[in-house]
């Protein structure tokens, strides 16, 4: 029986829904931003950014397991992904630089739209994916980087270099790290183990980090931004010495979970940023 023939259950068909629908409710959080913002609310608008990153982080494994492509085909899930993603990851923190005081008054709604416009290109290019799994170009981490930003307390035109930097290295094609496909990343497991035990502290620690706000701890800070940091380098040492000796396409399939979003195909796969 082939694959387009195959029928399900109706607990798994409705498992399938369910997992759709908690990809969906992404945009309730992305609204609640939006309040928040609008509102001057910004922790709580952090807090609603860590929800739905932490939604995007999940909802690739369950789409998985539930086989959601099959048991509920009505519904692309990866276009219903990418609509979720642009909305968290572009537009909310994209309006809490033009309404907070990050930017310069006279360049926020210029400094949003190139945000938008840029991680539009980003998020529809055709190989913003590799063939080695991991993200051409700076993957629109806007909502990260809208929280450093306001952590850090520096000024408004620091900001927007910033902001301005990251938007051209959407176009500069540095490989950026793949979280959830870290059996690309190295052939050795316990670097693989390190990298997803290491993004584990760093969501431990910026969520840390925002709860005792505006009080502050160098521990967290070090663990925070020294991923960050990591991230980086380890994602520019892969763009020049990529892995070698085996084919990519017959590395083992080692799947961790990380957060980070789920692996898309081609033209949907553009972003990104879970």
């Amino acid at each position: 029986m082939t694959s387009h023939q195959r029928t399900f259950s109706t607990k798994r068909r409705a498992a399938a829904w369910l997992v759709h629908l908690f990809t969906a409710s992404g945009a309730v959080f992305a609204l609640l931003t939006f309040n928040a913002i609008h509102h001057g609310q910004y922790i709580l608008a952090f807090w609603f950014m860590g929800a739905a990153i932490a939604i995007d982080s999940f909802d690739g494994t369950l789409a998985r397991w539930a086989n959601t492509k099959e048991a509920a085909a009505k519904i692309d899930g990866a276009l219903l992904d990418n609509i979720i993603d642009y909305a968290n990851y572009v537009l909310a923190p994209a309006f809490f630089l033009v309404v907070s005081d990050l930017l310069p008054p006279y360049t926020r709604l210029l400094g949003a739209s190139i945000v938008v416009l840029a991680s539009a290109y980003q998020f529809t290019q055709p190989d913003a994916k590799t063939k080695d799994h991991f993200f051409k170009g700076f993957p629109s981490y806007w909502n990260i980087v809208v929280f450093y930003l306001f952590f850090w307390q520096m000024s408004p035109l620091v900001n927007l270099t910033i902001v301005l930097l990251l938007a051209v290295l959407v176009f500069v094609p540095i490989k950026y790290v793949y979280p959830s496909r870290l059996d690309y990343l190295s052939h050795n497991l316990w670097v693989q183990w390190a990298m997803f035990i290491a993004t584990l502290l760093w969501g431990a620690a910026t969520a840390a980090l925002l709860w005792i706000y505006p009080a502050t701890n160098r521990l967290l800070v070090a663990l925070s931004v020294g991923y960050a940091v990591c991230y980086a380098l380890v994602s520019i040492y892969r763009t020049f010495v990529p892995l070698d000796g085996v084919a990519l396409d017959e590395l083992p399939r080692r799947k961790i979970f990380i957060p980070g979003r789920k692996e898309r195909t081609n033209v949907q796969a553009n972003r990104r940023p879970g």
